[in-house]
């Protein structure tokens, strides 16, 4: 002990210490420890391996088919691997089309098909977490318009002709995928020719966000207990008769997230209108596929949806993006036309027409914003695709 204490009280130990303990900080900074242990961020595969592992018989029988749509492919990326699909005339305007928050982009294949039969050359991909997507983990990339933004430009330069530059594209987005149309737009004027957004998040009021989301969703809660209840609900069917109340948003509450985006025996008592059209296909060769029984199948054999739902409803573009849409209003001279249609369901209690309208057009002007409406809830684009895309079509005046 007496050695210690005399080689501390040294003059010279004195002096060496400092420069001692800045070279053990630069080691700690610089040293080979720190590229031997780095590793890539964790990805979280898609049901993709496991679904070619099947016979052509049970592929053909899944709710989400790997070959549900025409030109699929599946792009590699440091966030794990894209599935894509681009079909239609090589020639044609493009069209890139970004789906909601729960479904995969077969929710979107009716006004895809549509616009491919009117000589559109069209782009769907499933958002990370969804589909045969797979998905970072949202503890190191979480949900937000970085990590969508980054998804968009990997899918368009994944395409063998040029979407980009001179060619420009134009952007349709539903649900989820319209609030991250409409940013991804703020960002980059130049890239999109037309914005479409049909029952758009991104101005959805604080308002319509229900106590009980903000509880579960609000970050006080462990990880794994989110995860347990919302993954219990979205598997639970259906919400019980009469617990339906407009005031929270059913894309936010656990309660009602499937029947946001599809239609399901509740979704048609709250719409009657859309009766004759809840239990329609989304393929006309494939009348097994609808759209919540992908929903439940991801939610079965995909291991990174749901954490990639909960973190979108963290933290995606969904509420109070006034500031983004500013954006597009400064530069809506270089959208065609000069403005944004959106087309929004007449029943829609998710995306309150009258809502969304008023809070879009005070963003926009009314110069800026064409609204069209559809006799349909939130699952208009896949009920009524037809005339989503008529309108569409007298919209751009192709």
């Amino acid at each position: 002990m007496e050695t210690i204490n005399s080689l501390w009280d040294s003059e010279g130990f004195r002096r060496a210490l400092p420069l001692g303990l800045a070279f053990l900080a630069l080691y700690q900074i610089l040293g080979p420890n720190k590229s031997s242990n780095w590793s890539e961020p964790p990805v979280i595969k898609s049901p993709l391996e496991e679904v070619n592992r099947l016979s052509s018989t049970a592929k053909n029988d899944l709710p989400y088919p790997p070959d549900a749509l025409p030109g699929a492919r599946d792009i590699s990326s440091p966030y794990g691997t894209i599935r894509v699909y681009e079909w239609g005339p090589s020639t044609g305007p493009k069209v890139l089309l970004i789906h909601g928050i729960s479904t995969p982009c077969i929710s979107l294949a009716g006004v895809a098909k549509n616009l491919v039969d009117r000589g559109y050359r069209v782009m769907l991909f499933d958002l990370f977490g969804r589909g045969f997507s797979a998905s970072p983990d949202p503890l190191t990339n979480p949900q937000n318009i970085q990590l969508f933004t980054t998804q968009i430009l990997l899918a368009l330069a994944s395409s063998p002709l040029s979407w980009t530059g001179e060619h420009k594209f134009r952007l349709v987005g539903y649900s989820l995928g319209g609030g991250i149309a409409a940013s991804f737009t703020s960002y980059f004027p130049d890239l999109v020719e037309s914005l479409v957004l049909i029952a758009p998040s991104g101005l959805l009021r604080a308002s319509r966000i229900h106590w009980t989301s903000r509880l579960i969703y609000g970050g006080l809660i462990p990880r794994s207990l989110v995860h347990f209840l919302v993954g219990r609900r979205l598997g639970g069917g259906s919400t019980p008769a009469g617990s339906h109340s407009k005031s929270g948003n059913p894309e936010t509450t656990p309660g009602r997230v499937v029947e946001a985006e599809m239609p399901d025996e509740e979704a048609k008592r709250d719409h009657p209108a859309l009766m004759p059209d809840s239990q329609a296909s989304l393929f006309e060769d494939r009348p097994g596929i609808s759209v919540a029984d992908a929903v439940k199948w991801q939610l079965e054999n995909h291991q990174g949806f749901l954490s990639a739902f909960v973190s979108s409803i963290q933290h995606a573009p969904i509420s109070e993006q006034q500031r983004r849409w500013e954006v597009v209003k400064a530069n809506k001279n270089k959208l065609r036309g000069g403005k944004v249609l959106m087309v929004l369901g007449s029943d829609d209690g998710v995306i309150v027409k009258d809502e969304v309208e008023q809070d879009a057009r005070s963003v926009l002007g009314d110069d800026g914003l064409e609204v069209q409406l559809i006799e349909a809830g939130h699952d208009l684009p896949i009920v009524k695709p037809v005339e989503v895309v008529q309108h569409i079509m007298t919209f751009w005046k192709d």
